[in-house]
């Protein structure tokens, strides 16, 4: 039980993992986003969290992606006054997005991702390894 209980473990995380991923792929292909219309608001980058929770069928408590809020910081502006979505001053709002923040999340994602991956393929091998010595 004690094997299942570290593969459901680690799974969560794997989903949670996952989760985030999407939502910092979504930041970073909206990072060049304007709005449609003059003056208005473009994109706003979105911040994954997690929350745990309890599992009575586990008894352990696992991790899932939580709320995904918006980031409240102030959006860059940009002089061009050409754009379509150019306030009365030429000023562009453009995401509050910073990508080389969302390439370091995406890859500190990635790496727990692998993480628990690994943890997945360690307790399959003592699986295996404890089958086999059993057998003989």
């Amino acid at each position: 039980m004690d094997f299942l209980k570290s593969i459901m473990i680690a799974a969560s995380g794997l989903h949670a993992q996952s989760g985030r991923m999407r939502v910092i792929s979504e930041n970073i292909a909206n990072s060049d986003s304007t709005a449609r219309e003059p003056g208005g608001d473009p994109y706003r980058r979105q911040i994954p969290s997690f929350r745990s929770r309890f599992d009575k069928e586990v008894e352990a408590n696992l991790v899932e992606l939580g709320r995904v809020l918006p980031d409240q910081s102030d959006f860059r502006m940009q002089y061009d006054p050409g754009s379509p979505a150019a306030n009365d001053e030429g000023y562009v709002k453009l995401p509050n997005v910073n990508s080389l923040m969302e390439v370091t999340d995406l890859q500190q994602a990635q790496r727990s991702y692998q993480a628990n991956l690994n943890v997945i393929t360690a307790t399959r091998q003592m699986v295996t390894k404890t089958l086999d010595i059993l057998k003989a």
